[in-house]
């Protein structure tokens, strides 16, 4: 089922409107200059706030505290329709956004799972009553990660093992999940089970909408290249959830898969271009500082041309999918890694002595996170199969 077009993808939710974004004034101020009037209140207002209470802790607790703070000015969703909480904001101003939170060093923002994925896919396919987490998204009351990846069954989603039985008053869970982003903290879940064993495997799944404090969940971190925790694993033993939590029709819980994966790779679209400037403005730095000479000049012009073309195609991908991603986005999501992969190898090259010896931290964890950017939102290599079947219109893959 293919997800509404337009601003109307998430009509008739029933969510309450900030009154800082139902005023004409704000309104008004946001369609001419989101990105200045967002930068004057992380600078004059959230941040200043933020550093008194956390000063420079990158904890979970303070940056969800930063999120509500967005939330209480109506910036929890700026690309939501303003009539349910958002900002209304195009992706192109959204990026230019993005490119404010980068300039001003700003917190993680908790809710981008919520935000850009689950909230989406709820609107598409919920009911009424399964629309009011909307608003908690919106309130930061919940938030929101994805049961989607399996030990045996990650970029091949649809060999999840991960049942839901049925019984009278609902379904029982049993199952892990791994690699799932914000999973220690997350209150919610977007969970996917076969709830058919019997049907063919893109066939009789469901998606789930889950709390995570529900009897029978267990929460293991998985400790990254880094140090950090950012993933970790679920553990579901005889989790009972009522009918109620099934989010879209019983075993289509494919068709709600793609609506959700359709809307992450989207959101490279809204990083896409920030790479590109941060590609662009790497290279002019080098060459003022003339650290430009030899082969490091070829592989700088190499860069920022990629960079270029990038930000051309996700300008195309704009126009060809507005309001709904698409098959294009895939492309733009294949583009990125491999450059934000190059850029980070590239700056860890230029560098060299500092990074190794940790004077230069951020570079070095740049280059750390990179490892796994052809990985999340999708595996290179299965992307690749995506653009050949549904960009180039060539045969499938006999082995699928």
């Amino acid at each position: 089922m293919e997800p509404p077009r337009g601003r109307g993808w998430i009509e008739n939710a029933n969510l309450r409107v900030p009154a800082t974004v139902r005023s004409g004034r704000c309104e008004r101020r946001l369609t001419e200059e989101p990105q200045q009037t967002l930068r004057t209140l992380l600078e004059t207002v959230i941040l200043p706030i933020h550093h008194d209470r956390w000063g420079g802790s990158d904890a979970w607790v303070a940056c969800v505290d930063f999120q509500r703070q967005l939330g209480s000015h109506g910036w929890t969703a700026p690309g939501w329709p303003v009539e349910i909480g958002g900002l209304g904001l195009s992706i192109e101003q959204q990026v230019a956004c993005e490119g404010v939170y980068f300039d001003l060093g700003a917190p993680r923002r908790v809710s981008v799972y919520g935000v850009n994925n689950v909230g989406p896919t709820i609107a598409a396919h919920g009911t009424p009553a399964q629309k009011r987490h909307l608003q908690a998204i919106v309130d930061v009351d919940e938030v929101w990660c994805q049961g989607f990846s399996e030990p045996d069954a990650g970029s091949d989603l649809a060999s999840l093992r991960t049942r839901a039985d049925r019984m009278d008053d609902g379904f029982t869970i049993n199952g892990q999940k791994i690699w799932t982003s914000i999973g220690l903290n997350a209150t919610h879940c977007l969970l996917l089970a076969r709830t058919d064993p019997e049907a063919p495997k893109h066939q009789g799944i469901s998606a789930f909408l889950v709390p995570l404090d529900l009897p029978g969940i267990t929460r293991r971190p998985i400790r990254q290249i880094n140090g950090e925790e950012e993933f970790a694993e679920l553990f579901f033993d005889d989790v009972k959830v009522p009918a109620t939590s099934v989010l879209g029709p019983i075993d289509r819980g494919w068709q709600v898969t793609m609506t959700t994966l359709g809307y992450e790779r989207a959101g490279v679209l809204s990083i896409s271009g920030q790479l590109a400037i941060e590609a662009e403005t790497t290279v002019r730095d080098l060459a003022r500082r003339g650290e430009l000479g030899g082969p490091r000049l070829d592989r700088a012009m190499r860069i920022f041309v990629r960079a270029q073309l990038l930000r051309t195609s996700g300008e195309r991908a704009l126009s060809a999918e507005a309001g709904t991603p698409g098959p294009l986005s895939t492309v733009i999501k294949l583009a990125w890694s491999s450059l934000a992969t190059d850029v980070a190898e590239f700056l860890v090259d230029t560098r060299g002595f500092e990074v190794v010896a940790g004077a230069d931290p951020t570079v070095s964890e740049r280059f750390l996170r990179s490892r796994a950017l052809t990985i999340a939102g999708g595996t290179t290599e299965v992307l690749k199969n995506l653009v050949a079947e549904r960009v180039l219109g060539l045969p499938k893959d006999p082995t699928r």
